[in-house]
Order: structure tokens, then sequence, then C-alpha cells
């Protein structure tokens, strides 16, 4: 009989320590994403909008082929990012789709990104929004590609 007290008292005891424990966690909820207006207000500079319509300053990574995923630039490094344009050294992964995509290699490639042509963001009117990508190639590049190509951005 005594064993059995001991055991509801442990359980009581382990009961209460998980429910403080849960109470602390669900006490502070996670920070959520910053929103494009709160984006704007920390930086001036416009925002890059990626495939699921999120604004991004200084992006890391960025998904160039948001249909099927064969085209994405990686290790962006900016040296500007103001009003009027942004630049980054990065990689672009290309996948070669030989013989078919599925069954493709990508491959990297040095590039330089450069953004521009900054306008106001139809879902945020109180945001801009760099509206064209260019991609220089200075060493390589994807085989269908000129060294130079310039891609108008989603708005």
């Amino acid at each position: 009989m005594r064993a059995h007290g001991l055991t509801k008292a442990a359980t009581l005891l382990a009961a209460l320590a998980l429910a403080a424990v849960m109470g602390t966690a669900s006490a502070a909820p996670e920070k959520a994403p910053p929103t494009a207006p709160d984006l704007t207000r920390r930086a001036a500079a416009p925002v890059l909008v990626d495939c699921l319509w999120k604004p991004h300053v200084r992006p890391a990574r960025f998904l160039l082929a948001c249909g099927d995923g064969n085209s994405r630039l990686t290790a962006l490094r900016w040296s500007r990012w103001d009003a009027h344009s942004a630049v980054a050294r990065g990689r672009n992964l290309v996948n070669d789709c030989d013989p078919y995509c599925a069954a493709g290699r990508f491959h990297s490639y040095p590039v330089v990104v450069r953004l521009d042509r900054a306008e106001r963001w139809a879902r945020h009117p109180d945001v801009r929004r760099f509206a064209r990508m260019t991609l220089t190639y200075p060493e390589g590049r994807p085989e269908r590609l000129a060294p130079v190509v310039t891609y108008p951005l989603w708005s």
C-alpha cells in the first residue's frame, strides 16, 4: 500500500513538472516573421519578393524557378542594398535537365546579381520592391544562357 502511495506521488510530481515546463514554453510565443510594412520601416530600401510572396532584404538564397526549382541562387553576399539597386555575388545552381529534369544534374556557376527598378508592390502599396534582376556570369554559365541575362520579377 505504501509503494502504491509513493507511485501516485511520483506521478503527480512528474505531471506538475511537465505542466510547469509546458506553461513556460507556451507563455512565450514564437516571434512572428516581420510583415512587409515592418520591413519597410526598418529599412527604407526596397525588398525582394520570393515565390511565396514574402519580402526579403539581403537573402542568402533565392529561388528563380518557382515552378520546378531547377534554378536557384545560393551563397549570396550583398555588397549593396539601397533605394535604387542591390548587388551580390553568389552561385547559380542550375539543373541541366539531361535527359530530362527529374534525372538531370545541378551545376554551380559563379554569378553577380543586380536588382533594380524599385517600384510599389501591388500587394503592399506602402512597400517598394525590386522589379528587375540581372544575372552576370563572369566565368562559365548554363549552356542555353547568354553571359548577361535580365529577368522581370513577379509583383
